[in-house]
C-alpha cells in the first residue's frame, strides 16, 4: 500500500517505512550505540549521565539539564503547520538532533504552498513522523486538538514550524517532569537575557495578557502565550475533550483548564528568535483581542 493510501479512519497517516540508523559518537563512553529514531540517543542514557555526574558532580549535571530518560520513554511533538514549506524540513531535523525518542505529529492546517507535499515526503522517509491533514485552514488551536487525539507519547509538547523556538530547550522543559516535580512546564521567553530582543510592543502586549491571565486563572506565569507548553499526556487527556478554541485562544483555554485540573506547573527559560510579519508571522491584533475574551470566558467565568 502506498503512503498516501495508508490512511486510518480518523484521518491520521501512520507510516511504516524505516529510517536509517545513526551512530552518535565522540562522547567518550565506550558504549556501542546504534539507534533508530524512537530510541534515546547516547546523551539521554544512564551511562552518559553517570559519566557526567562522576566528572562534574550531580548538582552540575542537573544545572546543565543532563538526566536519563525512563525506559521506553517517548516525547510527542505536535507541530501545527500552515504554509511553512520553507522551514518545516529544518524544524524536523532540529527536533531529531535533540536525540530524544520522538513521535512528531505534523498537522498540515490547509496549507497551499506545497507544505502538505513536503511533510508527506518527510513521513515516507521515517517512522517517527505522523501526518494529519486538514482540508481547510482551521487555526492553531484546531491543529493542536487534532494532534492531541493522535498523541501516544508519555509527554506532549507543541512546536511551531517557523524556527522561532529552539528544540534544544526541550531538554530543560522535560527535566522537572521526568523528576516528578511538575505535570506541566511552560517555556518562558521573558525575564532573562539569553534571547533575541523582541519589539517593545510585543513584550508589552504579552506582558499585559499574561498578567490578566494570571489574575483570572490564579497562576504566576511570566509567558502564558508561549508555544512551548509541555504536559504529561495523562494530564492533558483529562482536558483535551473540553478544548474548543480553534485559533490562538487555545493558549489561554488550555492554561485555564490545566490549572483547574490542579496540575502542577513549572517554568523554564527558553531562547526565542522573533519572526517578522514579512517572514510569515501569522498572529495579529485580532488574536490579542481574542486572548482578552478567552481570559474573561475561561478564566473569570470558568467555562
Amino acid at each position: 500500500m502506498s503512503t498516501l493510501e495508508n490512511l486510518s479512519s480518523n484521518g491520521v497517516r501512520y507510516l511504516n517505512d524505516s529510517q536509517p540508523t545513526g551512530d552518535p559518537s565522540g562522547w567518550g563512553l565506550g558504549v556501542d550505540v546504534s539507534l533508530d529514531a524512537r530510541e534515546p540517543a547516547v546523551t539521554w542514557s544512564r551511562e552518559y549521565v553517570a559519566r557526567v555526574e562522576q566528572n562534574l558532580g550531580r548538582a552540575t549535571a542537573e544545572r546543565l539539564g543532563i538526566f536519563a530518560l525512563p525506559d521506553n520513554f517517548r516525547l510527542t511533538v505536535i507541530v501545527p503547520v500552515f504554509n511553512e514549506a520553507a522551514t518545516v524540513d529544518q524544524v524536523v531535523e532540529r527536533l531529531r538532533r535533540t536525540g530524544l525518542p520522538l513521535e512528531m505529529i505534523l498537522v498540515d492546517d490547509g496549507s497551499n504552498d506545497g507544505t502538505g507535499e513536503r511533510i508527506i515526503a518527510l513521513a515516507e522517509q521515517a517512522t517517527d513522523v505522523v501526518v494529519i491533514r486538514h482540508p481547510h485552514n482551521l487555526g492553531k488551536g484546531a491543529a493542536i486538538r487534532s494532534g492531541l487525539r493522535a498523541a501516544s507519547g508519555e509527554v506532549v509538547v507543541v512546536q511551531d514550524a517557523d524556527l522561532e523556538y529552539n528544540p534544544d530547550d526541550l531538554r530543560y522543559l522535560l527535566q522537572p517532569i521526568v523528576a516528578g516535580e511538575a505535570d506541566v512546564v511552560y517555556g518562558t521567553r521573558y525575564g532573562h537575557t539569553d534571547r533575541q530582543i523582541s519589539p517593545w510592543w510585543h513584550e508589552q502586549v504579552n506582558g499585559l495578557i499574561t498578567t490578566l491571565a494570571n489574575i483570572a486563572i490564579g497562576l504566576r506565569l511570566s509567558d502564558v502565550e508561549t508555544c512551548y507548553k509541555m504536559v504529561r499526556r495523562e494530564v492533558v487527556e483529562q482536558v483535551a475533550g473540553e478544548l474548543r478554541e480553534n485559533r490562538f485562544g487555545i493558549e489561554i483555554e488550555l492554561t485555564a483548564r490545566l490549572a483547574r485540573s490542579r496540575a502542577r506547573f513549572a517554568q523554564r527559560r527558553i531562547r526565542y528568535h522573533h519572526r517578522w510579519y514579512d517572514e510569515g508571522k501569522k498572529i495579529g491584533w485580532r488574536d490579542g483581542v481574542s486572548a482578552l475574551w478567552c481570559i474573561f470566558y475561561y478564566g473569570l467565568l470558568r467555562r
